[in-house]
């Protein structure tokens, strides 16, 4: 006696990367210690070098804890030491030394360097208002142009995801340089819509040719931040 065949069942897809693509996790550096206009900070070509913060500190500790179990390849920093103190957690527990990658620092401000940028921001200075309203960094006199800013965040990520098909890669950066690449990312028509990564935050790229996948962004689980 013969049996019915087994109906076929046809599950909902499931994102797997292509082949040969890199997986990218940029961090956002922990949070660094405040600007006070009696201590300015040191400069780095120019560009302010803060040590992290106390919470900083604990933004690394805990980000090398929730990326210690995931199969990481290598990790990469900035020249800017805030990237590099929030990698080394991670860079400990797996073994690992960081590769500096000076295209992936933040965006340079100009005039409003060494600290000014959070002070006129605090303060409600009318470029601010400008800033967003038009979506462009180089509203700030002196500042680098947005245009050379996203090129040199596409061909720093470009040679990264080139140098490691099929790896997956931490990149510990800043919160310029995340919300840039995820708006570059999404196509988003505005520039300014990836702005706000938290410190110590996880986004997950995928990088395949000239195609940037989205996968997440501003992951904040390990830091037992509240929904906000």
């Amino acid at each position: 006696m013969s049996t019915p065949e087994q109906e076929i069942e046809y599950r909902q897809h499931r994102f797997s990367p292509p082949p040969g693509s890199t997986e990218i996790f940029l961090v956002r550096h922990g949070e660094s210690a405040p600007a006070r206009g009696d201590d300015p900070f040191e400069l780095v070509d120019g560009q302010a070098d803060p040590d992290l913060a106390p919470d900083g500190r604990d933004h690394a500790r805990r980000v090398g804890e929730r990326l210690a179990g995931e199969r990481i390849d290598a990790i990469y920093v900035t020249t800017l030491r805030r990237t590099v103190q929030t990698a080394a957690p991670l860079a400990e527990k797996l073994g690992l030394t960081p590769v500096v990658e000076p295209d992936l620092r933040e965006i340079h401000l100009g005039d409003w360097e060494n600290g000014l940028f959070r002070k006129y921001t605090a303060d409600g200075h009318p470029i601010v208002d400008r800033l967003w309203a038009e979506q462009r960094w180089d509203v700030i006199p002196g500042a680098e142009s947005d245009e050379a800013f996203g090129a040199r965040l596409r061909g720093a990520l470009t040679r990264i995801a080139a140098a490691h098909p099929g790896q997956r890669i931490a990149v510990f950066t800043h919160g310029g340089v995340v919300g840039e690449v995820f708006a570059q990312a999404s196509r988003s028509v505005e520039r300014f819509a990836f702005l706000g990564a938290d410190n110590g935050s996880i986004s997950h790229l995928v990088v395949h040719g000239d195609n940037w996948i989205v996968r997440r962004f501003n992951d904040t689980a390990h830091l037992a931040a509240p929904l906000g």
